[in-house]
Parts: C-alpha cells; structure tokens; sequence
C-alpha cells in the first residue's frame, strides 16, 4: 500500500504530530511512530518533523503505510458507581469541547507512586455519550481543590493547552496564609528549582547561578484577622510545579496555612483545620469554539469554615459563563 498525504483539519490547530497519529491512527504505537519519523518515512509539508511538532490547519501530512495491529488499550479499572457519581457531582459546567470540575481537596488528578486511585483513571465516567474520553489540559496539586478543565475533543484540548501554554488562561487562586504579607500587594519573580531534603524532592528558589525556571506570580491581600491570618489572592504568570505554596512560604514570608512540607510547623494554627487552604477559584480563557469561557468554583468546606471562623466576607460563587 502506497504513503498517503493527509490534510490538517481547522479544529487541529496547535495539535502535535504524535496526538495526531493518536487520533487518526491509534494502532500505531509510539515506538513505530518515532521510528518513521527517524527514517523520514513521516513528513509535513515535505520536511522532516519531531513527535512534538505543532501542526497547523492546511498543512499536509505524508503518512505511511499503517500496521493492521490494533495499539494496546491502556489498562484502566471499571469506574465504580459510586465514584462515577461523585464525577458527576463534580461537573460546574459543560458542553460540547469543555467540561469544568470542582476538584475536591484531597483528590489526585493523575498517578504516582502509591496512588492508584486518580481523575485521571475515571474520566470515562465523564463522556456524556461522547466517542472521545475527556482529556485533562492543566493540573491541580491533590490538596489544592478548585476549578479544573477537561477537554471534551482532540481539537478542544489542543486549543485549550495553547491557551495555558500561551498564557492566555488568567487563572485565580484564593489561599489563607499565616502571617501578613508586606507590601499588601505586587508581583513576586522568583526562579524555582528541585531540591532534596528529608521530605523528599520538592521546589525551592533556585539559588545564585543555578539554572532555575521562571516563575512569576501577581498578589494581593483581600482581607486579614489581626495579622495572625490574611486573605490572598494569587494570580500565576507561569505554571511551576507547588509555584503558589513556594512563592507565599518563601518569597512574602507567609506560609500557606496547612502547608508543613513549605511552612513546617509554622503553617499550622491551633483551632483551625491543617488541611492545605488553596483554592483554583476561577479560570478565563479563550473557549475552542470562540468567544470567552470564565468558570469560578466555590470553597471548599475546610476552607468555608476557615473563612466563618476568621470573619471573612466571601462573594458569592458566580454561575459559569461563555461570551461571545
């Protein structure tokens, strides 16, 4: 059977070379696909290309002939009733490319080391009759609850991870940290870098000469109780891995409340829940089929009770919203 030329579709902007087989070609392993892109048997547009090569509406693919050999299905245990119902009671908003979760604390979105539970595993439980598996697009830490995007489409995750990688997604985080933070407002650029320690591997500022990753992050205090708590509000420029938790511990000097593996024992107040006080409250970014999407999650009950106890006034969760 003779290479084939195969057309880049509108809805696959910004898609990369190897999602796209995924998509078009699913008995093809990732081992057989790099292997023709070595040898060249791949091209786009004529040229050579790399697994992680951005394609582009219009431009043509050289694709060889395919194996008959079905790829192995990945191996993901039945969703149990119970859970599929609490994904369900998840769900903030939905429609034809996006859903939008209200992550509860304490759930991991993908696996690890002893984590066999995980969203990640689950989101069969979130097709709403659709052919395609929701597909995450950004991350949330396991203790950090909030607003959470899956895509409901190939083209939709390739537009809505543009838009995180672009930095066009204005995401805000609501946090109680312990302490008062000087100045009350500003922006935070601070380099992040892996270290070891006794907790294990986690980030820290990158040190004079070292080769950290830019991050930089906008906050402001809302409100504060007599100096022993404040309200934050975060804005993230960058998505660093614990960027938040590290910046408030390290940079303002006011740990987030809950947060013993970067405040130690200074992260946590007698009378109040230990449990990490961070929250995605909302997202706004470009929707994949235009206009704006801006979905806003209300706190979490550790939180909420946090908020009562320290007199807080918190605004009421508003409805989510797609402008066009």
């Amino acid at each position: 059977m003779p290479a084939t030329l195969a057309t880049v579709a509108s809805d696959e902007a910004d898609l990369r070379l190897d999602r796209w087989f995924r998509r078009h070609h699913p008995q093809l392993t990732q081992g057989a696909l790099q292997k023709m892109l070595r040898t060249g048997q791949i091209k786009v547009d004529g040229k050579r290309a790399e697994t992680n090569t951005r394609l582009l509406p219009g431009q043509e693919i050289r694709v060889p002939p395919m194996p008959d050999t079905p790829a192995p299905m990945p191996d993901r245990p039945a969703v149990s009733e119970r859970d599929a119902a609490m994904l369900e009671r998840m769900v903030i908003y939905r429609d034809d490319s996006v859903i939008a979760l209200d992550k509860p604390h304490g759930l991991p979105v993908q696996g690890g080391p002893n984590i066999a539970r995980h969203l990640d595993g689950m989101l069969d439980a979130l097709r709403f009759g659709a052919e395609d598996r929701p597909r995450l697009v950004h991350r949330l830490d396991r203790d950090t609850s909030g607003v959470l995007l899956l895509a409901r489409s190939p083209g939709a995750a390739a537009k809505l991870a543009a838009a995180f990688r672009g930095r066009d997604a204005q995401k805000t985080y609501w946090a109680l940290v312990v302490g008062r933070p000087h100045p009350l407002a500003g922006r935070i650029n601070m380099p992040l870098a892996k270290q070891g320690g006794p907790r294990g591997e986690r980030m820290g500022p990158a040190e004079e000469g070292e080769d950290g990753a830019h991050a930089i992050t906008d906050f402001r205090v809302v409100d504060n109780a007599r100096k022993h708590v404040s309200w934050l509000e975060m804005q993230p420029h960058t998505g660093r891995t614990h960027q938040l938790r590290v910046h408030a511990a390290s940079a303002l000097k006011t740990p987030i409340l809950g947060d013993g593996k970067y405040g130690g024992a200074a992260a946590h107040l007698e009378g109040m829940s230990d449990l990490l006080h961070l929250h995605a409250r909302s997202i706004e970014l470009p929707h994949p089929e235009g206009g704006t999407l801006s979905v806003s999650a209300p706190l979490p009950p550790h939180m909420n009770e946090s908020f009562e106890f320290l007199g807080f006034d918190r605004p009421r969760t508003p409805p989510a919203r797609r402008t066009r």
